[in-house]
C-alpha cells in the first residue's frame, strides 16, 4: 500500500461513517482501520518531509560551495 491508496481508502471509510447507518461492530471495525491508515498515512508524510528537507539541505550546499 502506498500513501495514495491509504488516503483514497480513508476517505472511503469516512464517507461511509458519516453518511450511513452502520451496526456499531461494522462502525467500530471501521474506525480502528481508519485510524490505521492514519497512522501509515502521517508516517509516510514525516519520512518523505525528512527526505525533502535532506535534499534542499544538500541543495543549500551545493550552492554554497559554488558562490
Amino acid at each position: 500500500m502506498n500513501y495514495e491508496e491509504a488516503i483514497k481508502e480513508l476517505e472511503e471509510i469516512i464517507k461511509k461513517l458519516e453518511n450511513e447507518q452502520l451496526p456499531l461492530k461494522t462502525a467500530q471495525e471501521l474506525f480502528e482501520r481508519a485510524n490505521i491508515l492514519a497512522k501509515f498515512s502521517q508516517e509516510e508524510l514525516s519520512k518523505t518531509t525528512g527526505k525533502l528537507y535532506q535534499i534542499k539541505k544538500d541543495l543549500d550546499s551545493i550552492t554554497e560551495e559554488e558562490l
